[in-house]
C-alpha cells in the first residue's frame, strides 16, 4: 500500500512538471533586442535557494548554456562563447519569480528554441518551473519597385514582362502576381533571392504575360512572421497611339507655350519701345517752343 502510494505521489509530480511547462513564441526584429519570458508566479523567492538555467532545447541534449543564476549570482563558467555579453536577467524582478532573459542585438544565429529551468534547494533540488520559448527574427522589407512593358496599342497578344524587386527583408517572402482586372493570381516567370552579408534577402521576380488593351497587374511581398504584405500596381489604358505621338503631342504643347510667351515678349518690347519715342517726340517738340 505504501509503495503503491509513493509511486502515484511520484506520477502526480511528474504530472505536475509536465503541465508547468509552457512555450511562447516571441518575434524580433534582426539587430533589436529580445526578451524571453520566464515567470513563475507562485510565491516570493529566496534567491539564494534557487539555480536558474537558459538553455538551447532544439535537441534533446541541450548542452549550450545561454545564461546561468546560482545561488543569486551570475555563473559564466559553462555560458556558451556566442552568448557572452550579450544576456541579462532583469534583478529587480528575480525575488518576484521573473527570470525573463534579455538578449541583446539578436541574428540569425539566435533563431532557437530556450528552456528556462528553475531548481530550487531546500532538503533536496528539485525543479519548480520550466519554460519553453521559441525566438522567431524577422525584417521588413522594402516596398516594391514594379517596372511594366513600355508598348503601343500594336502589342495587343504580344508577350510583356514585368519586372519586380524588393529588398533588405527576413526570412525569404513570398511573391504573388495578381491580374487587378479579375483578382486572378499569376505564376511568376522567375523569382531570385540574394542574401547579404546583414543576413537580410533581396527578392527579384520577372512575369511574363500576353499584353491586353487595358493590363492591370499587382506585386505583392509576403513576410509571414511580421504579417506584412506590400504590394505595387501597373495599370496602363488603351492608347490610340504609340508612346513616340504621346510625346510629340507633349511637344506640340511645349512649341505652342513657347511661341505664345514669345509673342508677349514681343508686344511688351514694342510697348516699351513707343513709350521711349512717344517721350523723345514729346521732349523734343517742346524744345522747338521754346527756341
Amino acid at each position: 500500500f505504501y509503495f503503491s502510494y509513493g509511486f502515484l505521489l511520484l506520477f502526480l509530480h511528474i504530472l505536475r512538471a509536465a503541465a508547468a511547462l509552457e512555450e511562447k513564441i516571441i518575434i524580433s526584429k534582426l539587430g533589436d533586442n529580445a526578451t524571453l519570458s520566464c515567470v513563475y508566479q507562485e510565491r516570493r523567492l529566496h534567491l539564494k535557494n534557487l539555480r536558474v538555467y537558459w538553455q538551447i532545447a532544439d535537441d534533446q541534449e541541450e548542452r549550450c548554456v545561454v545564461h546561468a543564476l546560482i545561488s543569486g549570482q551570475d555563473n559564466e563558467s559553462k555560458q556558451c562563447v556566442h552568448f557572452k555579453n550579450r544576456t541579462q536577467l532583469f534583478w529587480d524582478r528575480l525575488e518576484e519569480g521573473d527570470f525573463s532573459l534579455l538578449l541583446l542585438n539578436v541574428s540569425q544565429s539566435d533563431e532557437h528554441t530556450y528552456k528556462c529551468v528553475v531548481l530550487q534547494k531546500t532538503e533536496y533540488t528539485k525543479i519548480i518551473y520550466q519554460a519553453k520559448v521559441v525566438l522567431s527574427l524577422a525584417a521588413s522589407y522594402s516596398q516594391p519597385i514594379l517596372s511594366g512593358p513600355v508598348r503601343n496599342s500594336d502589342s495587343t497578344g504580344e508577350e510583356v514582362t514585368f519586372s519586380c524587386k524588393s529588398s533588405n527583408g527576413y526570412p525569404k517572402p513570398n511573391v504573388y502576381w495578381i491580374n487587378k482586372t479579375d483578382n486572378s493570381q499569376l505564376l511568376p516567370s522567375d523569382v531570385k533571392f540574394i542574401l547579404h552579408h546583414d543576413g537580410t534577402y533581396s527578392v527579384f521576380s520577372t512575369l511574363k504575360v500576353k499584353a491586353t488593351s487595358n493590363m492591370q497587374i499587382e506585386c505583392s511581398i509576403e513576410n509571414e512572421i511580421l504579417q506584412e504584405n506590400l504590394s505595387a500596381n501597373y495599370t496602363q489604358e488603351k492608347q490610340n497611339g504609340d508612346p513616340s505621338t504621346e510625346s510629340h503631342k507633349n511637344l506640340e504643347k511645349s512649341g505652342r507655350g513657347a511661341q505664345a510667351a514669345g509673342i508677349i515678349s514681343i508686344i511688351i518690347v514694342m510697348g516699351l519701345l513707343a513709350v521711349v519715342i512717344c517721350w523723345l517726340w514729346r521732349r523734343k517738340s517742346s524744345k522747338l517752343v521754346s527756341y
